[in-house]
Order: C-alpha cells, then structure tokens, then sequence
C-alpha cells in the first residue's frame, strides 16, 4: 500500500450509458473546479457525455494527460477495468465509484459519492498494486487485469485445448473453454467455473475449465513465475481469445499461446479501511443464520 498526496490534476471516466451518471458527473466537476483541481475528459468521453460536457465547470475538454495525479472511475466492472488497463505500468491510480451492478473494484457505492469523492480529492486514500497477465499470440501480446480466456465459438465444435506449465504439458481437455484468472479476477468466470477464490495479495494465477468433458480436470494454482502453455489441438476450428469479456483475436487451429503473471502493473485506489474480505462479504452476500 502507498498513500498518495492529494491530487492536482483529475481524468474521468463513465460507464457506457451516461445518463446514470450526469448528476454524479455534474457534482464531480463543481467539487474539483471548488478545490481548483485540473479536470480532463477525454474525446471518447466528451463524446459519450454529448451536451453535458460543454456545461461542465473548468473541465478541459478533449485533453487525453498521459499521467494524471489520479484516474476517477464512475461505472461498473467494465469501465474499471479498461481504465485499470489504460494505465498500466504508468503509476496512476484508478479510483472507482459503482455505478453499475456489482462493481467489486469499486471503493465507493453510490450513495456515498460527495464523501467518497472529498475523500478522493484530500488524497484520503491508499493504493494497492495489482498484478494483470499478458497473452501472447501470434497477433501480439494482450493485457488482462481480470482473466484471459479461451471460448469455444458457438456455431463449432467443443474446443480440444492442450495446456503446459514451463514446458510440462498437464493434459488435454475437451471443453467449452479455459480461463486463466488474476486474484482480483478470481472472483468471476473463474468463480462460475467452480475454481478457487484468491484473496488479493497473493501472488500466482489460477487456471480453470468451462465445462469440461472429463471428470480429472481440476482447477490449478499456478506460481507466478511459471508460464502457462495453451494450445488450440483442433485441426479445423479456431476459438476465441478474451481479456477482461472483450474477444480481442482468435486462436487458429494448432496455434500456441503463452500466459505471463506480471506484479504490481496497475493501481487500484481504495478508502482507509477497505480489504478483500469485506468486498467478498458486501458484494457477494452474508452467510444466512
């Protein structure tokens, strides 16, 4: 954990459907013009944001800073996310208000907005570092901070995947498919698919299967310095890769990829107080007496 000095200039970003966010976005840009912090929104945002934006007190428009003080998230998982990878390796931390449905890397609820964002904008916050993955193909090299996936396509066949830690090929499975996952993305596909959950701060990946045929498939804790081997074994049909939900190439037939676990790559700004297990508790239910 670092805890930061209060920031000086602000990037915002929003979910995808901004009319749930216009009152927080209005509120935002009068506290920060009120602390005579910079605010920025960027052009794909002033875009999303359409007449609003021009009504925004001291924001500068269109202005897309490579390294802001601080990244301010109002939005769900997705938007999180995209503002986590945007910034990774670049020392900017992303602070996160839900406004979507589950929002588990989110450190303020929406109903908290005024305190959490005074909070954000007195630097009363700290920020941990969190590890992401990279997928190389032979497209190039992809960046997950969730989870890397291999999907079967749903007009195909069940995909024949070969998986290897360092070199030592573990099996081969039929299946719908195969989800690498961080801590922080432990918590969703990986979760659905029966594989373990990893408490923030611990250093490793977990690998799943989505609905294998076999019964000797078992989800496995991989260390993170090992480098996990996936390989498409059909000789006809691709499957599609995925980082974070987001199919970003395919997998062609007989193609190879290799998955790195990387420490400390994106930051994630949390309230005093806030831990893994309290989210675990507030997101995903209390145990019934």
């Amino acid at each position: 954990m670092t805890h930061p000095q209060a920031p000086r200039s602000i990037v915002l970003f929003t979910r995808r459907n901004p009319e749930g966010t216009a009152g927080a976005v209005r509120r935002l840009a009068e506290m920060c013009s009120e602390a005579d912090v910079e605010l920025s929104i960027p052009p794909e945002e002033v875009e999303k944001l359409g007449g609003l934006a021009s009504e925004l007190p001291g924001a500068t428009l269109g202005a897309n800073p490579h390294d802001p003080d601080l990244a301010v998230v109002l939005g769900g998982d997705g938007t999180i996310l995209t503002a986590l990878r945007r910034y990774t390796g670049r020392n900017v931390p992303v602070f996160a208000m839900n406004f979507g449905e589950i929002g588990f890397l989110a450190t303020v609820e929406r109903d908290g907005f005024d305190a959490g964002f005074a909070r954000a904008l007195a630097g009363e916050f700290e920020v941990l570092a969190l590890p992401a993955l990279t997928v190389t193909t032979s497209s190039g090299d992809k960046l997950a901070v969730n989870d890397i996936s291999f999907h079967r396509r749903q007009d195909l066949r069940v995909a024949e995947l070969g998986y290897s830690v360092v070199g030592e090929e573990l099996g081969e499975v039929r299946c719908d498919g195969l989800v690498a996952a961080t801590p922080a993305g432990s918590t969703g596909y990986n979760l659905a698919n029966g594989g373990p959950v990893l408490a923030w701060g611990v250093s490793g990946y977990v690998v799943s299967f989505i609905a294998p045929h076999t019964l000797t498939a078992r989800a496995l804790v991989v260390a993170p310095n090992d480098v996990l081997q996936v390989v498409n074994r059909s000789t006809s049909d691709p499957v599609d890769l995925t980082t974070d939900g987001r199919i970003v190439c395919p997998l062609e037939p007989q193609e190879r990829a290799e998955v790195r676990f990387g420490e400390g790559l994106v930051r994630l700004a949390q309230v005093p107080g806030a831990t893994f297990y309290e989210r675990m508790r507030d997101k995903f239910g209390r145990l019934s007496h």
